[in-house]
């Protein structure tokens, strides 16, 4: 990988460029100069397939001046705009450029569109229709890869939909997730918990907090040992929005359920990250979009504003 990371391949393609260039000129000069003794019927004496006669007919001045042209258009084009290695190009062009100013530009058009919504509280711009149309296109555009189209998430990815959050579902805590992004860490517990069969019984004693199907006597031994998972669960198992730890007595389960999935997290632990969206959509978009995230949980306090 070190080749990938060295000055070896930009040094390599702008030698190669500017050889190519260099070559296609000396080739049209020696050619143009290059004169063929030609016979009395101007031919060159060269015959092909009985009766086919090359002809010495110098080229047309128009294709030279084409080919004149285009080594010029390269040289200054390599002058202007980054083509060789490290160098920016007289004009200072750059992709990242390119992009700050078209979304400068953007911004600045959809900025008015914004501004009606600045001095809303979230829950009245979740009544206002347009504002909920442009949350939607972006939450589609930024959140559905992860919790779906329909805001119903998927294993690993929560649901935005059941009122079910792990560090809280007011506007204030989402607006706060989607600038700063969010990790949640499970740290492995099989060691504190005690042994492989102490673990199967955590797991069992967790299931019965919901009410899913379990094993009673089981269930019964894992009590005791479920006091390691309480730091964060708590001794009800109803979790801390504080620390991010969920509710285990929702049966809402983000990881799946049952004795092999709980298990499995007992032992291995899980970490799970929300990317802060703060650095790709500004202050006034983040506002509208905590919104619409709010809307979908609170669908009767969003039509009642409307």
């Amino acid at each position: 990988m070190s080749d990938f990371t060295s000055n070896f391949w930009s040094v390599y393609v702008a030698g190669l460029t500017l050889v190519s260039i260099i070559a296609c000129a000396l080739l049209l000069w020696i050619t143009a100069r290059k004169k063929v003794v030609a016979t009395a019927d101007n031919t060159t004496g060269h015959v092909w397939d009985e009766d086919l006669t090359e002809m010495n007919n110098p080229m047309p001045r128009w294709w030279m001046w084409m080919f004149v042209i285009t080594i010029v258009f390269g040289l200054g084009y390599l002058a202007l705009y980054p083509g060789l290695g490290t160098f920016a190009g007289q004009l200072g062009w750059s992709q990242l450029g390119e992009y700050k100013q078209e979304m400068a530009k953007g911004q600045a058009q959809i900025e008015p569109l914004y501004a009606r919504f600045a001095s809303m509280k979230p829950e009245e711009v979740a009544g206002d229709a347009q504002a909920m149309a442009i949350g939607e296109r972006l939450f589609m555009n930024n959140c559905a890869q992860c919790h779906g189209s329909d805001a119903r998430g998927s294993k690993g990815f929560p649901s935005l939909t059941d009122g079910d959050w792990l560090h809280g579902g007011s506007p204030e805590k989402i607006s706060e997730t989607l600038h700063q992004g969010r990790v949640g860490n499970m740290p492995p517990m099989a060691a504190a918990v005690g042994t492989a069969e102490d673990v199967r019984n955590v797991a069992h004693y967790v299931m019965s907090l919901s009410g899913s199907p379990h094993d009673s006597v089981r269930a019964s031994q894992g009590q005791a040992k479920f006091a390691a998972c309480a730091a964060c669960h708590g001794m009800d198992g109803k979790g801390n929005q504080a620390l991010g730890a969920p509710n285990l007595t929702d049966d809402i389960w983000l990881h799946g359920w049952g004795e092999a999935a709980i298990t499995a997290m007992i032992n291995n632990g899980k970490v799970n990250e929300m990317p802060a969206q703060a650095g790709k959509l500004t202050d006034a978009q983040l506002g509208v979009l905590t919104a619409y995230v709010w809307s979908l949980s609170n669908k009767s306090s969003g039509a009642a504003a409307r």
